[in-house]
């Protein structure tokens, strides 16, 4: 099974500033997008549906996003994601901006999403099912912190362009 999900999006013109740039908040909903796309897409994992079934769901606990390129107004970019963590009731995923060759970094995100029961308002388990999914997708990074990874991946970016 894929470990590393990717998908190509266009940026649009509503979601820039006047540099013709994707403006930064904009490049969280680009990332959660592809990501609902990719687990339903790679995995069969619909989220809608899954709410709509066990009136449970991720929410975003925290982003942590660095922007190193501009994605610039009607630019193809790809969009890869990760599942670089999880446990009993959270997950952290990894999500990358490319140019469309894939040779140009253009920003990082770790989103962490605690698992939510919609009742009772509360943190929820994740079932069996959603772990065996999880210990057979993630794909851990050697880095533990955000700001390491984003250099390590900055470094690796321009070593291989020389």
């Amino acid at each position: 099974m894929n470990k590393i999900l990717e998908s190509k999006t266009k940026v649009r013109f509503q979601d820039c500033d006047p540099f013709n740039h994707l403006n930064n908040s904009k490049y969280i909903d680009y990332f959660i997008n592809a990501r609902e796309d990719h687990v339903l897409n790679y995995y069969n994992l619909d989220i809608s549906e899954h709410i709509a079934k066990f009136y449970k769901g991720w929410l975003v606990a925290s982003n942590q996003i660095t922007y190193i390129k501009p994605a610039l107004m009607m630019e193809e970019v790809i969009i890869e994601s990760q599942l670089i963590h999880f446990s009993s009731s959270s997950l952290k995923v990894e999500m990358k901006m490319w140019n469309k060759d894939k040779t140009v970094l253009k920003s990082i995100i770790w989103t962490s999403l605690i698992y939510f029961e919609i009742k009772s308002q509360k943190k929820a388990e994740h079932s069996e099912e959603l772990i065996n999914l999880f210990k057979e997708v993630v794909n851990p990074v050697e880095d533990i912190i955000f700001e390491n990874r984003c250099y390590s991946l900055i470094q690796t970016n321009k070593a291989s362009k020389l």
